[in-house]
């Protein structure tokens, strides 16, 4: 019996064309042709390309990149130099979830100066010409590392609050200033709404010591004290609104008086002390409370804590806007308040934020009340960076 060819002459000539034909054409897994940070700038039209330039930083704002302290894995900067400055000639680079583990800044600092190419749509970011949803990056010259092949861990510390930016965020991306803080409204301000009396539970959660589940630990002393001491008297610990309620007169009625991303276990008489004064630099310390200091008008928090209380009222600002029968809150670079709606000293304020970044408990107490309790974050603990963008 005869046996058929496998392939004819002429399929066989045709499968061969069709291989090397491949292997010719350019793919973005494969090398596509490169463009520079110049042309990707003049090119934001929404159309896939593949960009290769250097690492020169992280944007933080529409004219601000970073070049140290990076505050996330979310963002890089190109130029066509290495020690380029001018933000102008600088494209900006989203990093979405798949790829921060490997290419963001604040994991992978000595990526600065590297020369990489990034694959993705040519749109704007943070306002400023920028590349978005990106499909690959890739050291220049080497295969890259794609969406498909790339995932993010559960136990990755480079997403904070298991990395949201896709869903939660996804409306406030790319924008800045004003256009960013009516965003973060948006998102946040459709939260669950606690009692004053639930508050008492959830501080019992949220600030849970996290060697001794029987205790809390408390803001300014930072000492871990049993959840079962809340009350009145002077050693006890109480709930502090560190926007004080006074600062628009909101008293401890439902909303912003019971909102626990700014109310934090506190010993009773430093609480009292505290009492409603803005937070600055510099006073005589406080003898109940280490590293505190306090003068007639201020408050300086413990080292520890001076980046959670600058997130905490730059929360409280972004979620009450007035538009929904509560007070509109707002920053300000002043002190004596008083009963007016703001809260300062915004300037050092905002340098808390950047000292102190923010540690595992207070990503765990976002995630917290995320998951147990009001159904919202806060997106200074997420994005840091963001302060910065709408008031610095």
């Amino acid at each position: 019996m005869r046996l058929r060819p496998l392939l004819t002459p002429l399929a066989v000539v045709v499968s061969t064309i069709a291989v090397a034909a491949a292997l010719l054409i350019p793919t973005a897994a494969a090398g596509a042709t490169s463009i520079t940070v110049a042309q990707a700038i003049g090119q934001q039209s929404g159309a896939s390309a593949t960009v290769r330039g250097y690492v020169v930083g992280q944007p933080t704002a529409t004219n601000t990149v970073v070049r140290s302290n990076f505050p996330s894995d979310y963002a890089l900067a190109l130029a066509d130099s290495p020690t380029q400055t001018s933000t102008s000639q600088m494209l900006y680079v989203q990093i979405t979830a798949a790829f921060r583990a490997q290419w963001g800044l604040r994991t992978n600092p000595g990526l600065l100066g590297a020369r990489i190419d990034v694959t993705g749509p040519l749109t704007a970011y943070f306002s400023h010409p920028g590349l978005t949803s990106p499909t690959a990056f890739a050291h220049a010259g080497t295969s890259p590392t794609t969406s498909t092949t790339t995932r993010p861990t559960a136990t990755s510390t480079t997403a904070p609050g298991g990395g949201y930016d896709d869903t939660y965020y996804r409306n406030a991306l790319g924008k800045t200033g004003a256009s960013l803080k009516t965003a973060l409204n948006g998102i946040v301000r459709t939260n669950t709404k606690l009692s004053y009396d639930q508050v008492w539970e959830a501080l019992k959660v949220t600030d849970q010591d996290p060697n001794n589940s029987a205790n809390v630990i408390l803001l300014y002393t930072g000492r871990s004290q049993s959840k079962t001491t809340n009350g009145g008297d002077p050693d006890d610990w109480n709930r502090e609104h560190v926007w004080a309620k006074s600062h628009g007169d909101f008293g401890t009625a439902t909303g912003p008086g019971t909102d626990i991303h700014h109310l934090r276990p506190t010993d009773v008489s430093v609480n009292a002390t505290r009492g409603n004064k803005d937070f600055d630099l510099g006073g005589s310390a406080v003898g109940e409370a280490p590293g505190n200091y306090t003068d007639a008008d201020s408050w300086e928090p413990r080292n520890a804590v001076k980046g959670d209380v600058a997130r905490m009222l730059f929360y409280m600002a972004v979620r009450y806007e007035g538009g929904d029968g509560y007070p509109n809150l707002e920053m300000n670079d002043n002190v004596n308040n008083g009963t007016a709606p703001y809260h300062g000293r915004l300037s050092v304020l905002l340098r808390w934020n950047a000292q102190d970044p923010p540690d595992a408990f207070e990503k765990r107490r976002n995630q917290v009340i995320y998951d147990s309790y009001q159904r919202n974050r806060n997106p200074f603990i997420d994005h840091p960076e963001w302060a910065a963008s709408i008031w610095g």
